[in-house]
């Protein structure tokens, strides 16, 4: 932990206990709030287009709380001072034929265009961003930066001209597959285990392409081996989207101390995520785990789901998640993983990317309206605000710049 926030750290204990707590707790909350006002702050993960086709919800009106009215729409962006985010265009994996190809190509050109029918429908409100300096532009003029990653490479089967599609149709990164293997790069998470031993043959000509069009690479999801593969070979620093640090919880999602370090020399960034389950490990609760066991296998893991299919799926979701209420981990307990990352390899490899509207969810930052407690919980910790403007956003904009710079085609 560097000096100067050691210093703060116990600067803000004694400035508590002069004069009344409450003034000098005031004082830190609104200084946090000036903060989070002013710096750019970027999400780089989140789910929100899977509500885009659901009947009734309108992402330019303010959506009531709570899992069925999502946690992200374009008012509460602008009450909790989200300038940026990285809506996900997401299909999960399926059948890896030729059919089976086709339909998730299909199914993500749908997810691109419900995203830009969003935006475009609402031009006072947010733009559709696609250069890093977009997002400070928008700001400015007092609209929201709405970016676009693919979530699982899946959907470009085996063709890499699709890489040169999706970005056209704006994608920034693609995560190179989701919760199982694919024919890119073998999952974190495939209960089948490794396939290919890291990136398989095409995954690697994926790499080189995305490299080719500055577009970056994301290693959210993909396996220990796939993600050393893509270190290897790409010549631009990668992201990790929405990833946590193993050493505080021991998830296969997270990064050990050695991929962190890893990352680092490459110069990348990675982007914490409030999913509860990948912030803290969560008490048992076998009667949970078989109810949402049993909701996975009747929607066939939530792959090669209509929209209606998917409104019913999440549905069920719901209904089991209030049946059996968890309990969620804080953003304290997220801003752990922040200092084992800053302390293990330096303040310029952390971001955020909540994964909202996905399981995204932290007891303190439910919804986007509650993301200045992450704020709040740095300024307490003792951050200064250049370095909360570099996990807010800074970070991940000089990997997305880097990227755009290795740009060959």
């Amino acid at each position: 932990m560097n000096n100067l926030r050691i210093l703060l750290l116990l600067l803000v204990p004694a400035l508590l206990l002069t004069g009344s707590s409450n003034t000098s707790s005031e004082d830190t909350i609104a200084i946090a709030a000036e903060i989070h006002r002013e710096v750019l702050t970027l999400d780089s993960h989140t789910d929100t287009p899977l509500l885009l086709a659901r009947d009734g919800f309108d992402i330019g009106r303010r959506n009531p709380a709570g899992q069925r009215g999502g946690q992200v729409d374009f008012p509460r962006m602008f009450e909790g001072g989200l300038d940026a985010a990285f809506f996900a265009v997401f299909v999960g994996q399926g059948e890896r034929t030729p059919e089976g190809n086709e339909a998730a190509k299909e199914r993500a050109l749908h997810i691109f265009d419900l995203i830009h029918s969003a935006v475009d429908g609402h031009p006072g409100m947010a733009g559709l961003a696609l250069a890093p300096d977009d997002a400070c532009r928008l700001k400015e003029e007092g609209r929201l930066a709405i970016y676009i990653g693919l979530e699982n490479g899946y959907p470009l089967g085996l063709d890499i001209n699709l890489v040169d599609k999706y970005y056209d149709l704006g994608a920034r990164y693609i995560t190179l597959s989701h919760s199982r293997n694919n024919d890119i790069c073998d999952s974190s998470t495939d209960p089948a285990g490794p396939e290919h031993g890291g990136l398989s043959e095409f995954g690697r000509e994926v790499v080189r392409r995305m490299n080719d069009l500055g577009m970056m690479i994301d290693v959210s999801h993909i396996s220990d081996h796939a993600f050393y593969d893509v270190i290897d070979i790409s010549r631009a620093p990668v992201v990790a989207t929405h990833s946590n640090a193993r050493a505080v919880c021991d998830h296969p999602r997270n990064m050990d101390d050695d991929m962190l370090i890893a990352l680092r020399d490459n110069g990348g960034v990675i982007q914490v995520c409030i999913l509860s389950a990948y912030v803290k490990t969560p008490e048992p609760a076998p009667e949970r785990d078989a109810a949402l066991a049993e909701v996975r296998e009747r929607f066939n893991n939530f792959e090669g789901l209509t929209d209606e299919q998917m409104e019913k799926a999440r549905e069920a979701w719901f209904e089991v998640q209030e049946r059996y209420p968890r309990k969620l981990a804080t953003v304290a307990d997220l801003a752990d993983h922040i200092d084992h990352i800053v302390d293990l390899i330096g303040i310029d490899h952390v971001g955020i990317g909540t994964d909202f509207d996905g399981g995204g969810s932290l007891d303190d930052c439910r919804d986007v309206t509650e993301i200045g407690n992450i704020t709040l919980e740095l300024v307490r910790r003792g951050y200064t605000r250049e370095e909360i403007e570099k996990i807010w956003a800074g970070n991940f904009m000089r990997v997305f710049r880097e990227a755009e710079s290795k740009r060959s085609r």
